[in-house]
Protein backbone atom coordinates (compact mmCIF):
# COMPACT_ATOMS: atom_id res chain seq x y z
CA UNK A 1 0.00 0.00 0.00
CA UNK A 2 1.06 3.57 -0.61
CA UNK A 3 1.60 5.81 2.42
CA UNK A 4 -1.67 7.61 1.72
CA UNK A 5 -3.64 4.39 1.44
CA UNK A 6 -1.97 2.98 4.56
CA UNK A 7 -2.97 6.07 6.53
CA UNK A 8 -6.57 5.84 5.31
CA UNK A 9 -6.94 2.13 6.04
CA UNK A 10 -5.16 2.47 9.41
CA UNK A 11 -7.68 5.13 10.46
CA UNK A 12 -10.53 2.82 9.47
CA UNK A 13 -8.96 -0.13 11.32
CA UNK A 14 -8.37 1.96 14.47
CA UNK A 15 -11.98 3.14 14.52
CA UNK A 16 -13.28 -0.33 13.68
CA UNK A 17 -11.28 -1.93 16.51
CA UNK A 18 -12.58 0.71 18.92
CA UNK A 19 -16.19 0.09 17.86
CA UNK A 20 -15.92 -3.69 18.07
CA UNK A 21 -14.14 -3.52 21.42
CA UNK A 22 -16.89 -1.27 22.77
CA UNK A 23 -19.97 -2.97 21.29
CA UNK A 24 -18.88 -6.46 20.20
CA UNK A 25 -19.51 -5.94 16.46
CA UNK A 26 -18.57 -3.57 13.66
CA UNK A 27 -14.94 -4.25 12.78
CA UNK A 28 -15.45 -5.90 9.40
CA UNK A 29 -18.45 -3.73 8.51
CA UNK A 30 -16.22 -0.66 8.85
CA UNK A 31 -12.83 -2.00 7.73
CA UNK A 32 -13.76 -4.36 4.86
CA UNK A 33 -15.46 -1.78 2.58
CA UNK A 34 -12.54 0.65 3.02
CA UNK A 35 -9.98 -2.07 2.29
CA UNK A 36 -12.14 -3.20 -0.63
CA UNK A 37 -11.95 0.25 -2.17
CA UNK A 38 -8.18 0.60 -1.69
CA UNK A 39 -6.96 -2.99 -2.14
CA UNK A 40 -9.70 -5.54 -2.90
CA UNK A 41 -7.06 -8.27 -3.30
CA UNK A 42 -6.47 -8.13 0.47
CA UNK A 43 -9.99 -9.38 1.21
CA UNK A 44 -10.92 -11.42 3.15
CA UNK A 45 -7.56 -12.59 4.53
CA UNK A 46 -6.32 -9.26 5.88
CA UNK A 47 -9.56 -8.67 7.80
CA UNK A 48 -9.63 -12.22 9.18
CA UNK A 49 -6.01 -12.03 10.38
CA UNK A 50 -6.54 -8.67 12.09
CA UNK A 51 -9.65 -9.93 13.87
CA UNK A 52 -7.81 -12.81 15.55
CA UNK A 53 -5.98 -10.74 18.22
CA UNK A 54 -8.89 -8.32 18.53
CA UNK A 55 -11.46 -11.01 19.28
CA UNK A 56 -9.13 -12.90 21.60
CA UNK A 57 -8.69 -9.69 23.59
CA UNK A 58 -12.44 -8.94 23.77
CA UNK A 59 -13.25 -12.56 24.68
CA UNK A 60 -10.63 -12.69 27.44
CA UNK A 61 -11.60 -9.30 28.87
CA UNK A 62 -15.18 -10.47 29.61
CA UNK A 63 -14.71 -14.25 29.60
CA UNK A 64 -17.00 -14.73 32.61
CA UNK A 65 -20.05 -13.60 30.59
CA UNK A 66 -19.66 -16.04 27.66
CA UNK A 67 -22.79 -17.95 26.61
CA UNK A 68 -21.08 -21.30 25.99
CA UNK A 69 -24.22 -23.14 24.86
CA UNK A 70 -25.11 -20.54 22.24
CA UNK A 71 -21.49 -20.31 21.10
CA UNK A 72 -21.40 -24.08 20.60
CA UNK A 73 -24.46 -24.12 18.31
CA UNK A 74 -23.20 -21.09 16.37
CA UNK A 75 -19.80 -22.69 15.85
CA UNK A 76 -21.45 -25.85 14.53
CA UNK A 77 -23.37 -23.85 11.94
CA UNK A 78 -20.24 -21.84 11.22
CA UNK A 79 -18.32 -24.97 10.21
CA UNK A 80 -21.04 -25.89 7.71
CA UNK A 81 -21.02 -22.43 6.17
CA UNK A 82 -17.27 -22.28 5.52
CA UNK A 83 -17.50 -24.41 2.37
CA UNK A 84 -20.12 -22.05 0.96
CA UNK A 85 -17.87 -19.07 1.56
CA UNK A 86 -14.99 -20.80 -0.19
CA UNK A 87 -17.24 -21.49 -3.18
CA UNK A 88 -18.17 -17.79 -3.37
CA UNK A 89 -14.48 -16.84 -3.39
CA UNK A 90 -13.70 -19.32 -6.15
CA UNK A 91 -16.65 -18.20 -8.27
CA UNK A 92 -16.08 -14.43 -8.13
CA UNK A 93 -13.38 -12.23 -9.65
CA UNK A 94 -11.84 -9.38 -7.63
CA UNK A 95 -14.28 -6.81 -9.06
CA UNK A 96 -17.27 -9.09 -8.51
CA UNK A 97 -16.05 -9.80 -4.96
CA UNK A 98 -16.07 -6.05 -4.32
CA UNK A 99 -19.67 -5.92 -5.53
CA UNK A 100 -20.55 -8.86 -3.30
CA UNK A 101 -18.89 -7.24 -0.26
CA UNK A 102 -20.68 -3.94 -0.89
CA UNK A 103 -24.08 -5.55 -1.36
CA UNK A 104 -23.58 -7.90 1.62
CA UNK A 105 -22.54 -4.99 3.83
CA UNK A 106 -25.62 -2.94 2.97
CA UNK A 107 -28.00 -5.90 3.31
CA UNK A 108 -26.51 -6.97 6.64
CA UNK A 109 -26.66 -3.45 8.02
CA UNK A 110 -30.29 -2.99 6.98
CA UNK A 111 -31.33 -6.34 8.46
CA UNK A 112 -29.56 -5.53 11.74
CA UNK A 113 -31.28 -2.15 11.91
CA UNK A 114 -34.79 -3.38 11.09
CA UNK A 115 -34.94 -6.76 12.85
CA UNK A 116 -37.43 -6.72 15.75
CA UNK A 117 -36.59 -8.06 19.19
CA UNK A 118 -36.77 -11.85 19.69
CA UNK A 119 -35.44 -14.56 21.98
CA UNK A 120 -32.99 -16.78 20.08
CA UNK A 121 -33.19 -20.58 20.23
CA UNK A 122 -31.09 -23.43 18.87
CA UNK A 123 -32.32 -22.92 15.29
CA UNK A 124 -31.50 -19.21 15.35
CA UNK A 125 -27.99 -19.92 16.66
CA UNK A 126 -27.27 -22.53 13.97
CA UNK A 127 -28.69 -20.31 11.21
CA UNK A 128 -26.59 -17.37 12.37
CA UNK A 129 -23.49 -19.55 12.37
CA UNK A 130 -24.26 -20.89 8.89
CA UNK A 131 -24.70 -17.43 7.34
CA UNK A 132 -21.64 -16.13 9.18
CA UNK A 133 -19.56 -19.03 7.83
CA UNK A 134 -20.47 -18.13 4.26
CA UNK A 135 -20.07 -14.35 4.46
CA UNK A 136 -17.01 -14.24 6.72
CA UNK A 137 -15.04 -16.80 4.70
CA UNK A 138 -15.88 -14.98 1.46
CA UNK A 139 -15.60 -11.35 2.57
CA UNK A 140 -14.38 -11.13 6.18
CA UNK A 141 -17.81 -9.81 7.25
CA UNK A 142 -19.66 -12.06 9.67
CA UNK A 143 -20.91 -9.93 12.53
CA UNK A 144 -24.48 -8.97 11.59
CA UNK A 145 -26.05 -12.47 11.97
CA UNK A 146 -24.42 -12.82 15.39
CA UNK A 147 -25.44 -9.31 16.36
CA UNK A 148 -29.02 -10.20 15.46
CA UNK A 149 -29.22 -13.16 17.82
CA UNK A 150 -27.48 -11.38 20.71
CA UNK A 151 -28.60 -7.76 20.23
CA UNK A 152 -31.06 -7.91 23.15
CA UNK A 153 -28.76 -9.80 25.54
CA UNK A 154 -26.59 -8.09 28.21
CA UNK A 155 -23.69 -6.21 26.60
CA UNK A 156 -20.88 -8.25 28.27
CA UNK A 157 -22.50 -11.52 27.11
CA UNK A 158 -22.96 -10.18 23.59
CA UNK A 159 -19.38 -8.91 23.28
CA UNK A 160 -17.63 -11.94 24.77
CA UNK A 161 -19.76 -14.63 23.07
CA UNK A 162 -19.56 -13.03 19.63
CA UNK A 163 -15.80 -12.63 20.10
CA UNK A 164 -15.45 -16.34 20.92
CA UNK A 165 -17.56 -17.34 17.89
CA UNK A 166 -15.52 -15.03 15.69
CA UNK A 167 -12.26 -16.43 16.99
CA UNK A 168 -13.20 -20.05 16.31
CA UNK A 169 -14.70 -19.19 12.92
CA UNK A 170 -11.75 -17.08 11.77
CA UNK A 171 -9.32 -19.87 12.54
CA UNK A 172 -11.47 -22.30 10.54
CA UNK A 173 -11.76 -19.85 7.63
CA UNK A 174 -8.03 -19.11 7.54
CA UNK A 175 -7.09 -22.79 7.62
CA UNK A 176 -9.58 -23.45 4.82
CA UNK A 177 -8.30 -20.52 2.76
CA UNK A 178 -4.71 -21.63 3.28
CA UNK A 179 -5.52 -25.16 2.14
CA UNK A 180 -7.17 -23.68 -0.96
CA UNK A 181 -4.11 -21.54 -1.75
CA UNK A 182 -5.95 -18.25 -1.18
CA UNK A 183 -3.42 -16.73 1.25
CA UNK A 184 -0.27 -14.93 0.11
CA UNK A 185 2.47 -12.81 1.65
CA UNK A 186 1.04 -9.44 0.60
CA UNK A 187 -2.12 -10.01 2.63
CA UNK A 188 -0.14 -10.97 5.74
CA UNK A 189 2.23 -8.02 5.27
CA UNK A 190 -0.69 -5.61 5.05
CA UNK A 191 -2.19 -7.07 8.24
CA UNK A 192 1.17 -6.58 10.02
CA UNK A 193 1.29 -2.94 8.88
CA UNK A 194 -2.21 -2.35 10.23
CA UNK A 195 -1.64 -4.10 13.57
CA UNK A 196 -0.52 -0.94 15.48
CA UNK A 197 -3.78 0.81 14.55
CA UNK A 198 -5.73 -2.25 15.69
CA UNK A 199 -3.97 -2.25 19.08
CA UNK A 200 -4.64 1.45 19.65
CA UNK A 201 -8.33 1.06 18.83
CA UNK A 202 -8.71 -1.98 21.09
CA UNK A 203 -6.97 -0.25 24.01
CA UNK A 204 -9.15 2.85 23.61
CA UNK A 205 -12.27 0.68 23.70
CA UNK A 206 -11.31 -0.54 27.17
CA UNK A 207 -11.69 2.97 28.51
CA UNK A 208 -15.32 3.32 27.43
CA UNK A 209 -16.78 -0.15 26.90
CA UNK A 210 -18.58 -0.23 30.27
CA UNK A 211 -20.11 3.22 29.84
CA UNK A 212 -20.78 3.73 26.14
CA UNK A 213 -24.35 3.79 24.84
CA UNK A 214 -24.05 0.63 22.79
CA UNK A 215 -27.40 1.01 21.02
CA UNK A 216 -26.55 4.46 19.67
CA UNK A 217 -23.10 3.37 18.57
CA UNK A 218 -24.49 0.23 16.87
CA UNK A 219 -26.90 2.38 14.87
CA UNK A 220 -24.00 4.62 13.89
CA UNK A 221 -22.00 1.57 12.78
CA UNK A 222 -24.87 0.35 10.62
CA UNK A 223 -25.30 3.76 8.97
CA UNK A 224 -21.56 3.95 8.37
CA UNK A 225 -21.65 0.45 6.92
CA UNK A 226 -24.43 1.37 4.49
CA UNK A 227 -22.48 4.42 3.29
CA UNK A 228 -19.25 2.42 2.97
CA UNK A 229 -21.00 -0.42 1.15
CA UNK A 230 -22.59 2.04 -1.27
CA UNK A 231 -19.20 3.66 -1.92
CA UNK A 232 -17.70 0.22 -2.63
CA UNK A 233 -20.53 -0.60 -5.05
CA UNK A 234 -19.99 2.68 -6.90
CA UNK A 235 -16.22 2.09 -6.98
CA UNK A 236 -16.75 -1.36 -8.51
CA UNK A 237 -18.65 -0.09 -11.56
Amino acid sequence: MSAQHLLLVSAAVLFAAFVQGATGVGFALIAAPVIGIVRPDLLPVCVLVLMLPLNFYVMWRERGAIDRVGAGWISGGRLLGTAGGLWVLAALSASHLSLFVGASTIAAALVTLLMPAFSPGRGAFVAAGLVTGITETATGIGGPPLALVYQHQPAPSMRSTIALCFLVGELVSLVTLMAAGRIDGSQLQAAAQLLPALVVGAVLSRVVHRHINGRVLRVFVQVFAIVSGAALLLHSF
